[in-house]
């Protein structure tokens, strides 16, 4: 039975030897290739830069805000998360650089909500619900 485990052993030494075909030191080539081809499929510089913004949990709450009142003005979101003014503009205007929210007109302010699906559905992929008019959530 040793010596099946030892045979074993170098059989798999010798599979991981004969599929090194390069000088990388890598053990499978071909998945070194899979592994880069997942890296050339997005950006992981702006991904890595747009997950940043969720680092901080201030942010976080205005996305949550904004999934459940899309819409919402800046004095609204700043009563709603105990935030000036001043820190829930600064805040938007980071999230609308990196595409996570947009802005519309509305008189003399202006209404913000949610720019695209891939945000609203991480923020569900995180438990987020949405809200409707009778004050019961729901996903």
């Amino acid at each position: 039975m040793e010596s099946n485990a030892a045979e074993s052993g170098s059989a798999d030494s010798s599979r991981t030897d004969s599929s090194r075909t390069d000088s990388s030191g890598a053990l499978s080539i071909e998945d070194v290739r899979r592994a880069q081809a997942a890296l050339e499929v997005l950006d992981v510089t702006t991904w890595a830069n747009r997950f940043e913004l969720l680092s901080d949990a201030n942010r976080l709450r205005l996305l949550l805000c904004l999934h459940h009142a899309p819409g919402i003005c800046v004095t609204d979101l700043s009563v709603a998360l105990g935030m000036s003014g001043t820190a829930v503009s600064h805040a938007l205007r980071l999230l609308r650089s990196q595409g996570w929210v947009t802005a519309t007109r509305d008189g003399r302010s202006m209404r913000y909500q949610l720019a695209e699906d891939t945000v609203h559905q991480l923020l569900h992929s995180i438990g987020a619900t949405h809200f409707d008019d009778s004050g019961h959530s729901h996903s």
